[in-house]
């Protein structure tokens, strides 16, 4: 008998990481039949093990009322999984090969919930820097790598965020207004680059691109930020090729 229960335990605890795994490989919203697409469980199953991981936090409930999405222990999970990559040599090569050339502080960022998370950065050697740990959350519509985000969701997504999002002013130059910024990331999505011109920070630039996989979903950002004493906005344009094979190289480790 108890073998039998630890069987099932095993079996259950098994099917909870292969409807994870579902999960992650979508970029939307799913409902229980569409993670069940590829387990081929029993109806019943399958209802009752998302209710039981939406119940301990590992989904959350989609505004439609019918969708999954992870929930606030997977985050935390993928989370902790992304800031063991600075352990990543390869990865964080590119990092230090980016900072050489820019000379400023170079971060590698995701997306998380309402905010962007730093996984890892590789801090300029000047004096007069902007602290930001890894780890430290900061706002999509703030920051150039939360625009940059935002710019590639998807329409549906985006106008809700729009409709619900508190465009909190950092500083005078955040743009607080909902058409302003719809404009502004019309802008970043036809580019695929983004600024941000002292308005999550005063006195600091940033620019940052995004790290994209094979089927051009963003998986992270890479992004520089400077003093604006030491940098102009102008003058980081200049590092955009720099940037840009800094993605390309770590898309392909993160493949």
């Amino acid at each position: 008998m108890m073998l039998e229960k630890t069987g099932e335990k095993t079996a259950t605890s098994l099917r909870n990481l292969l409807i994870l795994e579902a999960l992650a490989h979508q970029s939307r919203p799913v409902t229980a039949t569409d993670l069940n697409a590829s387990l081929n469980l029993p109806k019943p199953t399958i209802h009752r093990l998302v209710a039981t991981l939406e119940d301990e936090g590992f989904l959350i409930r989609h505004i439609d009322g019918r969708s999954y999405l992870p929930g606030p222990k997977l985050r935390q999970m993928m989370l902790g999984v992304m800031r063991a990559g600075q352990h990543n040599l390869p990865q964080r090569e590119v990092l230090v090969r980016l900072n050489e050339q820019v000379k400023e502080t170079c971060n590698l960022s995701i997306p998380d919930g309402d905010a962007m998370v730093y996984i890892d950065r590789v801090e300029t050697q000047w004096p007069l820097r902007i602290q930001l740990q890894i780890g430290s959350r900061v706002p999509l519509h703030a920051t150039s790598a939360g625009k940059i985000c935002l710019a590639n969701m998807q329409p549906d997504l985006l106008e809700r965020f729009l409709k619900s999002a508190r465009l909190q002013p950092y500083t005078p130059r955040t743009i607080t207004d909902p058409v302003r910024l719809r404009d502004e990331l019309a802008c970043i999505r036809e580019r695929q680059y983004s600024t941000d011109g002292e308005e999550f920070i005063e006195g600091m630039i940033a620019l940052a691109v995004p790290v994209r996989s094979v089927a051009g979903e963003i998986l992270a950002t890479v992004s520089f930020h400077a003093p604006r004493q030491r940098m102009t906005l102008e003058e980081g344009r200049i590092h955009l090729d720099d940037l840009r094979r800094a993605a390309k190289d770590i898309s392909m480790l993160m493949e």
